[in-house]
């Protein structure tokens, strides 16, 4: 066994451990032949390739660890070599696995490591982790690892005060490895597709009015398909289809706008219905609607066709099959024989509204093409008007509320401009933008709303969640990540040009006086602007998060950006918060009513903000530091709202480029009572939250029926929504 300043040599077959001699046999040949992929006709790695291979960020560690494997000092790595560092790295007991990374902290060789090595190493691992501290926040942290480590004072770290120290963090040893032990490591088995989930109890209590809802409009479908079909069946076949098709498409045509009449399915929030109707829906409801009318229309079209056909070749028809197909001279229709021609211009309007809404439109910076094509609705409307005769009955009560909507939008909309009065420029390019308040837009958290700003695009309309919550007066906050073609032109205009005007300071004065509520800032010098901007917005609209307060145990989960509709409700919870505490003007002792809101229901709330890099938490750092300051004289036990940030950039406890540095921010946390990352008391968590973990906690706290909300990718949404199934917890998701 190689000592703490030797090379580590271990032997491979107590190495290897439990690993079968089947699996042991793919493991080698995998490696060779990765390796032969990588070394070459030379059959040896050097230092650039090996830096290549391991993706490591910081040529520190490459440097190290390629000077471990590399037991004869030859500059180059072989074969035989790679596999005895791997399989000690893979494989080895946790004993080997630490006197491989005391050699790599110990950067001279001298068998201990000194406060300048530390500080090497440390600095190396905030690279990889992709942090950034200023150079006394690094010495704070040297500082504090090193005079924990060194117990006897002598000035250095010793291999067994490495490893006592390393002893203090459960779980740590057993599981130490880094990224390169996953390098050459065998892919696993390709696992069989995913069979769809049972229809559990947990399932059903998340997806009843989905369910509910999807079988009703099948149903729907069939009996509107079997009333038509049977009363065309002397037509014969392609005419019973076509008219089963038409009479469903009557119905979808007229409906499918139903779904997006924000101001109406806004109200039915507020009502007993909004525990029926799977009204968070809506959306996902309208593009099933929009590949079902795609359907029909092609079968419709198909069955048509083929009567025609049939007509033209049998001779029951004086007209040729591109007549009755394109023509009105058949007569076909109740406007002028029109059926045909108009039932062709509906296709093709149909096909490029269709085409024009798939994401890869919507997402790529060509919106406008979305938007655009969608208006095409209209003539869709009169057109089909024309071709089918009974349609105008399906559309008339839709129609009338759709109408309703639009010009009630319209005119609150354009009733008065606003102004964009302050903007800051954040990290990760968001765009904060402060709007004066009209005096009648009321609001409740985690609303949005639509912004349209002429100055970038005079017809355009995008939505955004308001971030501030319905208790600041006087402004209304938006974060807007630059993420497409209007966004970017938003942030550039900013950025590029200075909006300032000459009575900026004693607007803002007046402002700032004007506040009757405390407020919390996120403005900072650098980037900040005061403006005078005309736009436009149209809302509020309700979304899942209004049901926060109705909840007993609230788990709040944001991604990155994903965090604005929380803003919003974590501000009104902390005024709610502040309204609820008393404080003697005698002895200053404060407490807190027990008595609740009518509409807070609330006993416990979960944050969860997941961000990519540490710059994203600035966003609304202030925000956090204000909730837990409020929170400061009650005990962790008592504390209704508990924060966990998570950082996917960051390398977790159990990788050796990192081991070093999260001991240390653990270390220095203890001591100043805050986080170095973000500056809050929440110890901010390298990689990505277990799951299982925090809703197994999330479960064994029983402070009521727990309902989760959830702001981000759909991809994470999909994961988040299989555990609560398996906890029985509520899953809500806020589409962006």
């Amino acid at each position: 066994m190689s000592t703490p300043g030797d090379p580590a040599q271990p032997d491979l077959e107590s190495c290897r451990g439990t690993m079968s001699a089947e699996e042991d046999a793919k493991w080698l040949q995998w490696v060779t032949h990765q390796f032969e992929t990588i070394a070459g006709e030379d059959r040896e790695i050097n230092l650039q390739e090996f830096k290549t291979a391991l993706n490591v960020k910081e040529s520190f560690f490459a440097e190290r660890f390629f000077a471990l494997f590399d037991s004869d000092g030859s500059g180059t790595i072989t074969l035989q070599e790679l596999l005895e560092a791997l399989t000690l790295l893979i494989h080895g007991n946790p004993m080997d696995k630490l006197k491989f990374l005391f050699q790599v902290y110990d950067v001279d060789g001298s068998g201990s490591i000194d406060a300048d090595e530390l500080r090497t190493v440390l600095q190396s691992c905030m690279r990889e982790s992709a942090i950034s501290l200023p150079d006394e926040k690094l010495d704070q942290l040297t500082l504090a690892l090193f005079e924990s480590a060194d117990k006897d004072n002598n000035g250095a770290i010793t291999f067994d005060e490495l490893r006592n120290e390393l002893q203090r963090f459960p779980g740590v040893m057993e599981n130490l490895t880094i990224s390169a032990a996953h390098w050459l490591t065998p892919p696993a088995a390709r696992p069989r597709s995913r069979r769809p989930r049972p229809l559990t109890s947990a399932y059903w209590h998340n997806h009843r009015s989905h369910l509910l809802c999807l079988a009703a409009y099948a149903g729907l479908h069939v009996l509107l398909f079997t009333l038509a079909a049977c009363a065309h069946r002397a037509l014969g076949a392609s005419v019973m289809v076509a008219k089963g098709c038409g009479q469903c498409l009557n119905f979808d045509c007229s409906f499918i706008v139903v779904l997006m009449l924000r101001r109406c399915l806004t109200w039915l929030r507020a009502t007993w219905l909004a525990q029926v109707l799977p009204l968070d829906q809506n959306i996902q409801f309208h593009q099933l609607m929009g590949w079902v009318v795609v359907g029909l229309s092609l079968v419709h079209t198909v069955a048509h066709v083929a009567n025609f056909a049939l007509q033209a070749q049998s001779g029951a028809s004086p007209f040729r099959f591109w007549e009755l197909l394109l023509t009105t001279r058949p007569g076909i229709g109740w406007v002028r024989g029109s059926a045909s021609p108009t039932g062709v211009a509906l296709l093709l309007l149909l096909l490029l509204m269709f085409a024009c809404s798939s994401s890869c439109i919507r997402r790529s910076g060509r919106f406008e093409v979305f938007y655009w094509t969608h208006l095409s609705y209209l003539p869709m409307w009169i057109l089909l008007i024309v071709h089918g005769p009974s349609f105008w009955k399906w559309l008339l009560v839709p129609g009338i509320l759709f109408f309703l909507e639009k010009a009630i939008g319209l005119a609150v909309s354009r009733m008065a401009a606003l102004c964009i009065v302050e903007v800051n420029l954040l990290p990760s390019k968001v765009t904060h933008l402060l709007i004066k308040r009209p005096p009648l837009f009321h609001y409740r958290p985690g609303d949005y709303l639509y912004l349209n700003v002429p100055t970038i695009a005079r017809y355009e309309w995008h939505p955004f969640t308001i971030s501030s919550a319905p208790e600041q007066k006087d402004t209304i906050w938006l974060h807007v990540r630059s993420q497409g073609q209007w966004t970017n032109r938003l942030y550039e205009s900013f950025k590029t040009s200075d909006p300032v005007d000459s009575k900026r300071l004693s607007r803002s004065l007046r402002m700032r006086r004007s506040q009757k509520k405390p407020q919390v800032s996120e403005m900072s010098s650098e980037n900040h602007l005061f403006c005078n901007i005309k736009c436009y917005i149209d809302g509020p609209y309700g979304t899942p998060t209004r049901r926060i307060f109705a909840s007993e145990h609230a788990v709040l989960i944001g991604a990155g950006i994903g965090i604005t509709p929380f803003a919003s409700i974590l501000q009104s919870i902390m005024y709610r918060h502040q309204k609820r505490k008393h404080i003697c003007p005698s002895c200053q002792h404060s407490w807190m009513d027990n008595v609740q809101d009518e509409d807070m229901k609330l006993h416990k709330v979960d944050f969860i903000w997941i961000n990519r890099d540490q710059r994203s938490f600035e966003w609304f750092v202030s925000l956090l530091t204000k909730l837990e300051l409020d929170q400061a004289e009650e005990t962790r036990e008592g504390r209704f709202l508990e924060l966990h940030m998570y950082m996917t950039s960051a390398l977790g406890k159990n990788d050796m480029k990192a081991i070093g540095l999260q001991m240390a921010l653990d270390l220095l946390a203890k001591k100043e009572k805050k986080d170095s990352i973000t500056g809050l008391q929440t110890r901010t968590q390298p990689g990505r939250p277990d799951w299982r973990k925090v809703f197994q906690k999330v479960a064994a706290e029983k402070k009521g029926k727990v309902q989760v909300f959830f702001c981000g990718s759909p991809a994470l949404a999909k994961v988040l929504k299989g555990h609560c199934e398996h906890f029985g917890f509520r899953f809500f998701q806020e589409n962006f």
